[in-house]
This record gives structure tokens, sequence and C-alpha cells, in this order.
């Protein structure tokens, strides 16, 4: 996969992304775990957003998540990797929430 990086006013390449097309995922976070993906074969970057705090796992289309798992705080926009390459790609994200029902917001990057 290609990409042209925007550069700084020094010609410096600026590390970013884009949204990619009909990547745009929600999950309403309860109690019980839910689960995003898969997400196209070609994301391996994605970006978090959650109106509440949740406990987060990725991994497989089996994957679930449980209060032991990576908390991550409502309110804040967080990029992570699915891996690939020479680690196995995670296809897929589970979550619950931490408080009170809330939603998790998942955007594919390119």
């Amino acid at each position: 996969m290609t990409t042209q990086i925007p550069s700084d006013a020094d010609g410096v390449p600026i590390p970013a992304l884009r949204l990619k097309p009909s990547g745009s995922h929600a999950l309403a976070v309860t109690a019980t775990s839910g689960r995003l993906g898969p997400f196209d074969p070609d994301t391996r970057v994605v970006a978090l957003f959650a109106t509440g705090p949740v406990f987060l796992r990725s991994g497989n289309g089996t994957v679930q998540a449980s209060a032991g798992d990576h908390y991550f705080p409502d309110g804040i926009w967080c990029t992570l990797s699915l891996g690939g390459g020479k680690t196995d790609r995670h296809t897929h994200f589970a979550a619950i929430t931490a408080a009170a029902n809330c939603t998790l917001y998942l955007s594919e990057m390119e």
C-alpha cells in the first residue's frame, strides 16, 4: 500500500494517514462484551474514540473483552496498529463498559 505523506514547511514528512472510505464503525458498549470487525485486509492502523470509559482487547473474530483488559478513557482520540508484517494482524476489537453504557467509535486509516 502506497501513500502520499504530507510534508511540513521544511520538507520533512508528517506521519499522517487519512480516513478510509467505508471504514467507519460504532459499537454500543455495555457490560456484555461486544465486538467490532473484521476490518479491511489492507487496514493496519485504526483510530478510536469512546464516549465513556471502556476496557478494550484486540484479536481475532472470537476476541472477548473483560475488566482486566486495557482501560481506555473517554473523550480522547487514540491511534493504534493492528499489526501485520512480522506480527500477527488483529482483525477485531472487543469492548465492555468501565462505568455506564457508551459508544466506541473506530475509524480505519490508510
